[in-house]
């Protein structure tokens, strides 16, 4: 007979995704999912079962149901979600692993941080700005009576500039990016009635600004992303509506990591695709599906200063948490294929 206790099998590691694959050097590294409460303790991303309320049960407490925006502290400790289905922003606070909630909006989209890090709420159904100190508490309501259907929402912290993204209606006169100051007082806007000439927009939905100024708006509808300097006047553009590389279904959420590449989630073809600061494609990573490191319909992305990508991924219901790496600035520039046979 055998004596002695059997020893049980070494956990399987799972392999988390990377992008391009091998043998080609990684440069987008799967890291995690957030999900809850439970993810500032522990990952879970490999343990997640089908959510409850997908069966018609009550969304678990400290549960993304739907990640609309999403914005990160500076120190990259503190990440904010819209959920507009359950009416609240989560604040994941990494470093204290403790999870807050704003309770006082009532369908929020768009978020940014100003410098203070006091938080801007678009808010959907209040057609309004909210703002929240860092203690989570009221501080003003922002309101113009132009708003229709505010969206995307970023700050440019040196000029102390907010742009809200109002994506309208077809009922809508203008849909446009509306320019305020610090305190509400509406300076500008870029766009009016919806179109499809530069500086047009058909639904646009998100915004962000880089650390020149320079303002990127996901022109949904046209199926690509614009870009204006600091003053709103129209720079350049890159994608159309396609399947090829570069070329968008349903451009949404947009950010830059710290070499000035653009990120664009496409809320359409289920991945986000990386631009340098020519719009020229670099790379794309994601693809529909559920399992980790997949994605099904995102729509919004937050970059922290370490290039931790985070992406609320819509229909999967959390936050993907990606990773750049072994990349320099110099992998931001595309080098011209070398003149074939010494031809002119």
């Amino acid at each position: 007979g055998l004596s002695g206790c059997a020893t049980a099998p070494p956990p399987v590691e799972e392999k988390k995704m990377v992008w391009p694959p091998p043998p080609l050097t990684e440069r987008i590294r799967f890291v995690r999912n957030i999900v809850s409460e439970e993810d500032l303790k522990r990952d879970t991303t490999f343990s997640q079962s089908l959510v409850a309320f997908l069966t018609g049960e009550r969304i678990p407490e400290g549960r993304i149901a739907e990640p609309m925006g999403l914005a990160v502290s500076d120190d990259g400790d503190r990440l904010y979600v819209a959920d507009p289905l359950q009416h609240v922003v989560f604040v994941f606070d990494f470093k204290r692993k403790s999870l807050g909630k704003i309770h006082e909006v009532a369908a929020p989209a768009g978020l940014a941080l100003d410098a203070q890090e006091n938080l801007y709420v678009a808010d959907t159904l209040r057609k309004s700005i909210l703002v929240f100190g860092p203690d989570g508490k009221s501080i003003r309501e922002i309101t113009d009576a132009e708003i229709d259907r505010p969206v995307g929402l970023a700050i440019d912290k040196v000029r102390k500039k907010i742009y809200l993204v109002d994506t309208g209606s077809r009922e809508s006169k203008h849909q446009n990016v509306k320019i305020y100051d610090l305190e509400g007082k509406r300076i500008g806007a870029i766009g009016g009635a919806p179109g499809g000439g530069f500086g047009e927009f058909r639904y646009p939905t998100y915004v962000h600004v880089d650390g020149e100024g320079n303002v990127y708006v996901s022109d949904t509808i046209n199926g690509r992303v614009q870009k204006f300097d600091a003053d709103g006047k129209f720079l350049t553009l890159f994608g159309q509506p396609g399947t090829a590389w570069g070329e968008f279904d349903k451009p949404k959420g947009l950010a830059v990591d710290s070499f000035g590449n653009v990120y664009v989630v496409d809320s359409g073809w289920s991945n986000v695709q990386i631009f340098n600061p020519k719009g020229q494609i670099l790379l794309f990573f994601g693809g529909r599906g559920p399992i980790p490191g997949m994605m099904k319909n995102p729509i919004s992305v937050a970059i922290d200063r370490n290039n931790r990508i985070y992406v609320g991924d819509y229909l999967n219901h959390r936050i993907g948490v990606y990773e750049l790496v072994n990349t320099t600035a110099a992998d931001s520039f595309i080098k011209a294929p070398a003149n074939p046979a010494g031809r002119n």
